[in-house]
């Protein structure tokens, strides 16, 4: 990988953990997360897109369990919480179903993330194989070099 390549997904990986939201579970669709969606273009931003919502869900999960075996003492010893145990088990149910949810959906991202870092190697490659390596001609000219070829998405740098 290039030192480019790194230095972007670092930089990238750095905002999204610095614009971090106070509740985790809301960290898949906060604003400085979907800023960076937005703004991701190259293969190296969606792959780091892709292992952020990795880790967060990896967290969502964690969190979950912990809430699962909070749930699983309340329900145990509720005699021990009197009036508060069914409050303390649906509160802690809530929590647990939403960071099961937000695992999932962390997922669900990470693997788009993924889908379009694959297409978007793919057309970089493509684009590669076509315009050469090795390749005598120059892209957006002719066999015979005449220019009038070029493509309208790459104007003549005049």
């Amino acid at each position: 990988m290039k030192k480019g390549k790194i230095f972007v997904m670092a930089a990238t990986l750095g905002l999204l953990g610095a614009c971090a939201p106070m509740s985790p579970y809301e960290a898949v669709d906060s604003p400085a997360v979907r800023k960076t969606v937005e703004s991701a273009r190259t293969p190296g931003d969606h792959v780091a897109l892709v292992t952020y919502f990795e880790n967060l869900a990896a967290e969502m999960r964690i969190k979950a369990e912990e809430q699962r075996q909070l749930l699983q003492h309340f329900q145990e010893k509720s005699y021990l919480y009197g009036r508060q145990a069914q409050d303390r088990q649906s509160h802690t149910w809530a929590l647990m179903n939403r960071y099961e949810r937000a695992a999932k959906a962390s997922i669900g991202k990470a693997a788009s993330h993924r889908r379009l870092a694959a297409g978007l190697e793919q057309d970089e490659r493509e684009r590669y194989a076509v315009t050469g390596a090795g390749s005598a001609r120059t892209p957006g000219t002719s066999r015979t070099g005449d220019a009038r070829t070029r493509s309208s998405r790459h104007p003549p740098n005049d």
